[in-house]
């Protein structure tokens, strides 16, 4: 039926000796009056609304289809027009978060096997192997593998070997899908950060800028920080202090960064279009703050722009590119310096760091520090 009506047509023929039947009255409009001249050319059938004296075989005959489309308005039906399918299609990332009872699923650092985004083949492993070597080849002839950007800051380059990165991709990846994982921060105002962010130790609360022992929104407890992730903040902070002292000249004016016991690990993942503005790491404790106990950043994944300085001004901060296996150190009289990142290079991570992490474009990125 067009439109739910019941209009005339061919039905259930009745014999010639019935009375003559009662006609219904039927809204006036382009579909009815061209079912009332229907009922004019051939037998006709009785609506089941109209109440009379007929047989349960009149009634039966107003149930009936037309004997040829009727042609409706385009305003009250409108033709569907069906295609056949195209076949499989990509179907975009869902990029949700828990945070905030949005009810929204656990955000994924890492791409699954079956996941749709993946459309990139896996490599062999001879072609793995070769890319290893071209790095450390390219390694080799970079710059050193340890740089002295400023009072209090060092750069570790490549500092987090292939194990390591691959490591600290899986387990974040476990625990940001867990209970205190991965959400996306936001402030009282409605605005958010551009990056998914998981606490371990202890919650930063970005509204209070002060930390907790659970998250304010959902109650979660943060995870605690892997052993192994504290044995390699402490690493890099011995094997930077080990640089400094073979750069000191004279020999008594030895710079040294404070050892850190890091109870607090802040992991950020930023798309490829991901950033973060200038801003100070000041919401430790005095003490912590006072003894320039350093923030100690890992870098995984695609390179970040990374600035950094004495004033809060894009235009006057300096810039250095964080790569995959960067350690980056400040502390001492950098402890309180400006710092941020002003963009991700999109497909500047390690073929082999994807193939084998199957880590999603963009930068996870890990500051330790002691509150």
């Amino acid at each position: 039926m067009v439109g739910g009506g019941g209009g005339g047509g061919h039905g259930v023929r009745t014999p010639a000796n019935f009375p003559p039947r009662q006609k219904a009255r039927l809204p006036r409009g382009p579909v009815h009056e061209k079912s009332l001249e229907q009922q004019k050319k051939g037998p006709s059938s009785s609506s089941p609304s109209v109440s009379s004296n007929k047989s349960p075989l009149q009634l039966a005959a107003a149930i009936v289809q037309p004997q040829k489309p009727l042609e409706s308005p385009q305003h009250m039906v409108t033709p569907v027009r069906l295609q056949e399918s195209p076949g499989p299609r990509t179907i975009p990332c869902s990029s949700g978060s828990v945070g905030s009872g949005s009810g929204a699923a656990p955000f994924d650092i890492c791409i699954k096997r079956d996941d749709k985004c993946s459309i990139k083949l896996s490599r062999s492993l001879l072609e793995i192997n070769r890319e290893k070597r071209r790095e450390r080849e390219q390694l080799s002839k970079e710059a050193a593998p340890l740089q002295y950007l400023r009072p209090g800051m060092v750069l570790l380059k490549k500092f987090l070997k292939h194990d390591d990165q691959v490591d600290i991709i899986r387990r974040c990846q476990k625990l940001g899908i867990g209970s205190g994982g991965f959400y996306t921060p936001g402030y009282r105002d409605g605005g958010k950060l551009s990056l998914q962010m998981m606490c371990l130790g202890k919650n930063w609360d970005p509204n209070s800028r002060s930390y907790g022992d659970t998250r304010p929104f959902d109650g979660a407890q943060p995870p605690s920080i892997p052993e192994v992730f504290s044995k390699i903040v402490k690493d890099a902070i011995q094997a930077s202090n080990e640089f400094l002292r073979q750069k000191a000249r004279p020999a008594n004016d030895v710079e040294e960064l404070p050892p850190l016991s890091p109870d607090i690990c802040l992991v950020n993942f930023y798309t490829s279009s991901g950033k973060l503005g200038l801003h100070q790491d000041k919401d430790e404790t005095k003490p912590s703050l006072h003894k320039g106990l350093p923030v100690v950043s890992f870098s995984l994944g695609d390179t970040a722009e990374f600035l950094y300085g004495d004033v809060n001004d894009v235009d006057k901060a300096s810039k250095v590119d964080l790569e995959s296996g960067d350690v980056l150190i400040f502390g001492g009289k950098s402890r309180l310096i400006f710092h941020g990142v002003s963009r991700i290079k999109p497909k500047t991570a390690p073929n082999w760091l994807t193939d084998e992490a199957k880590l999603r474009p963009g930068r996870l990125n890990l500051t330790f520090r002691q509150h």
